[in-house]
């Protein structure tokens, strides 16, 4: 906490570099610097529109903020919220962390429950964050203008470069609480933005409501739908095997089909596939792909 503490000491226009009145001035006008458009929510696995019991299309709002908006925060993440430490179980928005090393620490276990959260950024409010802050030690004006300039409609927009972070911020309760409660039963447990994973060699089954209820009482929403608890399935998008972890058919049928693209060529798919089977690797074993 001592970064913060330090933070805490300079004035937050200081570290924006731009004067209190030029930044009240662009809080006024902060309608002006976002844009918005909607997205049909599509199902990974049938590839068709995902819809409501209605029959409704189901939409997501995305809201990226324009380049002056982009850069204080821009600002705000690298100079305040990189330096807010995290749990080790959080693997989105962290630096040399992904997907990949989120479904890791599972490989091998016998029992697992993924979640995921519902409408996890417009379901954090701007009092929310701003009450979050305070909570962390931050004095009122930097909980004040890190809300306002993260924030628009009331909510954590979908698109800015500040939105992972201040959700990882918003969860670390929740992520603490989750934490204590795994470690007491032996239940490994990872987080991946608004995807959680718990797993175990025991069944603990007796515990997926606790987990659960803790989940809730954060204000947020789990979707039940891709709440599992199996053996076998994928996590973070990556299919968790005894001895390895490797990447799904999909992912698979497009290295194939990059084989046959031509030396020079970018081949994201195989990279990708590549980094997943690298975390396989063991010392003084040779890897054959």
């Amino acid at each position: 906490m001592n970064s913060l503490k330090l933070i805490n000491k300079l004035h937050f226009p200081s570290i924006i570099g731009k004067s209190k009145r030029e930044l009240d001035e662009f809080v006024q006008d902060i309608d002006n610097h976002y844009k918005e458009w909607f997205e049909i929510k599509v199902d990974k696995k049938t590839n068709r529109p995902k819809t409501y019991k209605d029959g409704t299309v189901k939409q997501r709002v995305i809201r990226p903020s324009k380049p002056a908006l982009k850069l204080i925060q821009k600002q705000i993440k690298d100079r305040i919220l990189s330096l807010i430490e995290l749990p080790g179980n959080v693997h989105g928005g962290v630096k040399k962390k992904s997907n990949i090393t989120n479904a890791k620490p599972h490989q091998g276990k016998k029992y697992i429950l993924t979640t995921d959260l519902q409408d996890f950024y417009p379901s954090i409010k701007a009092q929310k964050v701003y009450q979050s802050f305070l909570k962390l030690g931050f004095n009122t004006q930097f909980a004040y203008y890190i809300t306002r300039f993260t924030t628009w409609k009331g909510e954590l927009p979908q698109g800015t470069p500040t939105s992972t972070h201040i959700s990882n911020i918003i969860f670390l309760e929740t992520d603490n609480k989750l934490i204590e409660l795994c470690n007491n039963h032996n239940i490994t447990y990872t987080r991946y933005i608004d995807d959680l994973t718990f797993s175990s060699q025991s069944d603990f089954q007796h515990i997926i409501e606790q987990i659960l209820n803790i989940i809730l009482q954060s204000g947020l929403k789990i979707s039940r739908r891709k709440t599992f608890y199996n053996g076998q399935q994928t996590v973070t998008g990556i299919n968790i095997f005894l001895n390895k972890i490797d990447a799904p058919e999909k992912i698979l049928t497009k290295v194939k089909e990059e084989e046959i693209l031509p030396d020079g060529t970018p081949k994201p798919y195989t990279t990708y596939w590549k980094n997943i089977l690298k975390t396989n690797k063991k010392k003084g074993v040779k890897n054959t792909m």
